[in-house]
């Protein structure tokens, strides 16, 4: 039977020296920042990707074993094998991903794990079965939305979130605004222009990155 520690031993013999350092400074682990307290083994994503294929079969239980790690990868790599369980199960299966997910976002507790997961698991799954409060309040989970062509959930979230004080939201729109308009620029260059004036600038930024340049700055200028 697999377990949560052959995942474990995987992970530790594909730890790269010095990797630990730079990921807590990327992630900001210091006292006080978004990261505090994570700690690092030093594995890549890549070969996290390589093991999660390789242990697809992990039940939940094994797991949630590694949800509550305190080790960064050991979350991540999680993570990743529900991504992969979700995409190949039938219906049945992926309601009770999505159910356990939902469970257990307390320990999904960083943007890369987010990044990595929301729209596969969360998105996918209310895409097909809509819950309106669900949906309010996982914006990440609307870039589902977005590659299906369907903007106006995320440009509510966005509305709705244009005053939100914590930085990492505001990047997370900015990158969903980004996609949009990657896919269609004249609904992101509206929706700026009729929000620009509450917008904050780092979200602003990250929404602009794949506009043309005189419309980057005309709208960075205003």
């Amino acid at each position: 039977m697999l377990t949560h520690k052959s995942v474990q031993t995987a992970l530790k013999s594909n730890i790269k020296p010095g990797k630990a350092e730079i990921f807590s400074r990327f992630f900001k682990t210091g006292p006080g920042q978004y990261g505090a307290g994570d700690k690092f083994l030093g594995v890549m994503v890549p070969e996290q990707r390589q093991i999660a294929k390789q242990f697809i079969d992990l039940p939940l239980v094994e797991i949630e074993k590694l949800l509550n790690s305190t080790w960064h990868e050991e979350r991540l790599t999680a993570v990743l094998i529900l991504v992969y369980q979700y995409q190949q199960a039938d219906e049945k299966k992926q309601k009770r991903i999505f159910n356990f997910y939902l469970a257990h976002t307390s320990r999904i507790n960083n943007w890369d794990l987010v990044d990595v997961s929301a729209d596969k698991i969360i998105g996918a799954y209310l895409f097909t079965h809509p819950d309106q409060k669900l949906l309010d309040k996982l914006v990440m989970s609307s870039f589902y939305f977005i590659k299906n062509q369907q903007f106006d959930l995320t440009l509510q979230l966005a509305k709705k979130l244009l005053t939100d004080q914590h930085d990492l939201m505001h990047k997370a729109v900015g990158w969903m605004l980004r996609e949009i308009g990657k896919r269609d620029e004249a609904v992101l260059i509206k929706f700026l222009e009729a929000n620009l004036k509450k917008m904050p600038r780092t979200m602003l930024r990250y929404s602009l990155e794949r506009l043309g340049e005189a419309d980057r700055r005309r709208f960075m200028a205003k």
